[in-house]
Formats: C-alpha cells, structure tokens, sequence
C-alpha cells in the first residue's frame, strides 16, 4: 500500500513540476532577462532550472519504485545514482569555480594604482584570447544595469543535488551503506534522522558564532576547528566509516549553502535595493557577506576531500577515523589558506602556512601507512604453513563472492562494485593488490563486513599473498 502511495505521489509531483515548469519557460522567453522578478537576481527561468532538477530526480524516483522488488531494481537504483551525482558534480564545479574566481578576484584586486575614487580596485586579465578589465564599486554604481549577475542558483543545484544524492547512496540502502552494527546498532530510520538532524544542529551552532563578537576573534578558527572535529568523532561513532565522512562533507556543504541562502543573498538584495532606492546601506551586511563567502572559501578544499575520500580506504579504514579526517581538514584548509595570501602577495609575512599544511598531510599519509604485521618483512614469519589458492577461493566465495561476481546476489549490488568480479582464481591472483589494501591492512571489505569474514580468514589471505600468490 505504502509503495503504491509514494508512486502515485511522485507522479504527481512531476506532472505538476511539468506543468510549472512549461508555463515559467513561456513567461520568461516573453520578458526581459529571463524573467526578472525584481531586482534581487531572481528570475523565471531560474525557478525552472531548480524545478527541472526536481522533475528529474522525480521521475527516476518513480522509476525505482516500479522497479522495486524487481530484477530491475539495482539497475534503476544506479542509474539514479549516475544522473543525480553528475548533477552534483556540475553543479559543484560551477559554485566551488565561482568561489575560486571571486576570491581570487578580491584579493588580486589593484587598490592602489589608476583607481578611481569610487573604485574599490581593479583588475586586468587575460584569458581565452581576449583582454578582461573589471572594476569593483565601493558601495555601488550611480545606476544598477538591467542585466545584473547573480551566483547563487549553482549553490542551491550543489546542495539539493548532494542531498538527493545521501538519500540515493545512503538512506535509500541504510541498512547496508550508512549502519554499522559494529559501531552503532540502531534503525535505518534512527540512523537518517540523526544524519539530518546534525545537518540543523551544525548550521544553528556555527551561525550562531558567527552573529556573535566573537567572530573578529583569531580563536574564532581553533574553536570552529575544534567543533569541526567534534562532529567529525560524532559521526564516526554512529554511522560507517564511509558515511561518517560523507556526512561530514555533507554538513559543511550545508554551511556553505546556508551562507548564501540566509546571509550572502540578502545583503546583496539589501545592496541591490538601497543602490536603487538611494538610501543608505549599511556597511556590516556587506562586510558580513564577505566573511561568510570567505568561510565557504575555506571549506572548499576539505569537501572536495570528501568528495573522493570513498575511493581510498586509507583514510576511512584507519583506526580514528575521525582524526585523519580532522587532520587532512587542516591541512587542505591550510593550503587554501597559503593559496589565498599569494594571491594577495602577503606570504613573505606567513612563510611557514604552506610548509605546515604540508607536514600535517605528509603526517596523515605516514601515520596511515600499514602496520609492519600487514606487510612488513617480519609478518612472514607469523604464516606457519604455506596457503594455496584453492584456501583463499574458498573464502571468497563465501565472503566477496555475492557482490564481486559478474552476476551478483546481493540485496543491494545487482553489478560488481567498480567492476571487480573474483568469479575465477585468475580474477584473484590479478587483482591481489586490491585485496591486500581492502581486505588485509584496511579491513574496509567486505562492506561493514556484511559477510561477517573473521580475521583469521583474512590472515590466510595474506600469507598467501606474502608468499608469492601462486596459482597452485
């Protein structure tokens, strides 16, 4: 019954999404710059872009749940996954390169030479075979162009992409991907609820700091670091390592769009209106806006991390979790931190940021390094008897097998995970590297160790590979 209800619900949200969507495009092709609504960088057609973006992620929701239950169902489930994380990645890629150039942009900015008096500064570049000249305003131009830009559709795409995307990965399979009863035995739906539910919490503390004086404060950053870290432990000890992090960069992710939702847009629409009304502006909404966007400056490098932490069990594997994501969170941080002062011409007076980030990176990739027993030249005196492939297949068949096989049998993986299918002992010996990193010194595999693979089995694993992965 439930099934049936969510179906008819999707279909008609994107029926109706349809319908909206079709008379926003028509009013906006009839009216200048897309449909302007106001002077506040809002128009028509932006409301159809981000109802477009529903509309799709409806329609291949409708399509998993008539496939749920069905052969088709992992297949429809993956294909949702391609198109919403490409949506997320496009998105991404335009917000996190708008942040980089306007940034950059501030604190290249000639404030000094051949600058007018209502000039803030100006820049010359060169890109693309062309000549760029730009100016930026202290308070405003005499008169607010028709045609004026606004950056802030391609943050709202990131993050309801990136959320639709957690729902796809993550809660759709929380049983599988966001639980691990090895850490916390709870329910799928206590596990999503506490995922959103840290999303709020994050974003009333950190904006809450950020109203307060002590905003102008050096330690403002070692306490955002320190609380940063703390949800870091947080997640860590509730959900999988995977999830933990991915919800990490999920709850930055939201700080940075509840930047530019509850503080960058509205100075800006304050500017827009006190610009065109002739009234006063006040000073601190644009100083706050700059903070807030350098803020989201900062975070950038440490979601990006995130990002891709997936692929590299080294970072989720290891013991504390947690503090390697912390550590490399500083440390990226602290590159962008070096990237920002040269830009500014100002790393003669902070010579030791970029060095530092880079010791505290180069000290994540040693301290995750294998453990001398996984690998090391005194591990092969611990393997008494020398283990053939015909020991190691059989535990794979009875702990990878059901995933990693060209016709998996899995509730949840109906391909093989990245392609890698064990189905022959050739497929082993092939890719033994994999399973050494995975299975042996990270213990990422089998996923939160569905399969319940004991580490004598994987002991056995790696004395075979340690004595040569022999197919005999």
């Amino acid at each position: 019954m439930i099934q049936y209800v969510t179906l008819f619900a999707l279909l008609l949200t994107f029926l109706l999404l349809l319908g909206v969507i079709f008379a926003l495009q028509r009013a906006a092709k009839n009216r200048p710059g897309g449909g302007e609504i106001g002077q506040s960088g809002t128009t028509l057609a932006g409301y159809s872009y981000l109802l477009m973006l529903l509309a799709v992620i409806a329609a291949v929701g409708i399509g998993y749940v008539l496939a749920r239950d069905t052969p088709w169902a992992g297949h429809i489930l993956e294909w949702l996954n391609i198109v919403v994380r490409l949506m997320h990645i496009t998105f991404g890629i335009a917000w996190i390169g708008a942040s980089f150039y306007f940034v950059f942009l501030e604190n290249a900015l000639n404030r000094t030479d051949n600058v007018r008096e209502e000039l803030a500064g100006n820049l010359w570049a060169v890109h693309g075979g062309g000549f760029y000249y730009l100016e930026k305003y202290k308070s405003a131009p005499p008169v607010i162009p028709k045609s004026l830009h606004w950056f802030k559709y391609e943050a709202y795409f990131t993050w309801l992409s990136g959320f639709s995307l957690l729902f796809v990965v993550y809660y759709f399979n929380a049983s599988s991907m966001l639980i691990d009863p090895r850490v916390l035995d709870i329910s799928p739906l206590a596990g999503v609820g506490i995922g959103v539910g840290s999303f709020v919490a994050a974003w009333l503390i950190y904006d809450g700091l950020c109203r307060t004086e002590f905003v102008r404060s050096p330690w403002f950053k070692v306490v955002g670091f320190l609380i940063a870290t703390g949800f870091a432990f947080f997640y860590a000890q509730v959900f999988s390592a995977r999830a933990a992090y991915i919800h990490f960069g999920a709850m930055l992710g939201t700080l940075m769009v509840g930047n530019v939702f509850f503080t960058i847009i509205p100075a800006q629409k304050a500017m827009v209106k006190a610009a065109t009304e002739g009234t006063p502006l006040d000073p601190t909404l644009g100083k706050n806006a700059l903070a807030r966007s350098l803020h989201n400056n900062y975070f950038t490098l440490p979601v990006l991390f995130v990002m891709v932490s997936n692929h590299f069990p080294s970072t989720f594997g290891h013991s504390y979790p947690w503090a390697i994501l912390a550590a490399i969170t500083l440390g990226t941080a602290g590159v962008k931190h070096w990237l920002n002062l040269r830009e500014k011409h100002q790393t003669d007076t902070a010579v030791w940021v970029l060095p530092a980030a880079v010791a505290v990176l180069l000290g994540v990739v040693f301290v995750t390094a294998p453990p001398a027993q996984s690998g090391g030249a005194g591990a092969a005196s611990t393997c008494t008897q020398e283990v053939g492939i015909s020991q190691v297949n059989l535990i794979v068949q009875k702990r990878c097998i059901q995933c990693h096989s060209a016709h998996p049998t899995d509730d949840v993986f109906k391909s093989p995970p990245n392609g890698v299918v064990y189905d022959t002992p050739e497929d082993i010996i092939r890719l033994k590297d994999k399973i050494m990193q995975r299975v042996v010194v990270t213990k990422t595999m089998p996923q939160n160790n569905k399969t319940q693979i004991t580490q004598e089995e994987r002991d056995l694993i790696r004395c075979w590979i340690e004595q040569g992965a022999q197919n005999k």
